[in-house]
């Protein structure tokens, strides 16, 4: 069973498959549907889906904590060759700013929630699609780590340890 836990498989992991894009769906979907409430609450008056979106960021705040470290965890056996190296840096860089500013956020939300838990000021709503922007331009570069350099794939897991990669 130990063997299980210290060998690394085909993806260059001790588990099947990469864990780090499971857990961080998950947060996306989150923050995603937490800011779709607050929008539609703002705008129809039905003040139940910021209850809705408050429970959401709560959970996406604590989530994210999880998926970064699987994250860095999964980055670090990816071995990133040359050419990924700064875009898995940007990619962690933002990762880790994101935690930061959705706890933040949800602070603030917490602020607002307690003073008024029927009403969110627009500046909220404006930092709200901010944060869905930067959200977004964080699954474009986790994309491309996957679908453009390949990392935790067979084939370029494979050329990593074969050398062919620098």
């Amino acid at each position: 069973m130990l063997d299980f836990f210290t060998s690394l498989n085909e993806h260059n992991l001790p588990y099947p498959d990469p864990l780090h894009p499971i857990v961080v769906h998950f947060v996306i979907a989150m923050v995603l549907f937490s800011v779709f409430c607050d929008i539609a609450g703002y705008f129809t008056g039905k003040t139940t889906l910021f209850e809705v979106s408050w429970w959401n960021m709560c959970i996406a705040t604590l989530a994210i904590f999880v998926a970064i470290i699987f994250g860095q965890f999964e980055a670090g056996l990816a071995k990133p060759y040359e050419l990924a190296k700064s875009v898995l840096n940007v990619h962690t860089l933002i990762g880790w700013s994101l935690s930061g500013i959705i706890a933040a956020i949800n602070a603030w939300r917490y602020v607002l929630r307690s003073s008024n838990p029927k009403k969110l000021p627009f500046h909220y709503i404006a930092v709200a699609v901010l944060l869905t922007v930067l959200v977004g331009f964080q699954v474009y570069l986790g994309d491309e780590l996957v679908w453009v350099y390949g990392l935790h794939t067979v084939p370029v897991v494979e050329a990593v340890k074969d050398g062919i990669l620098p």
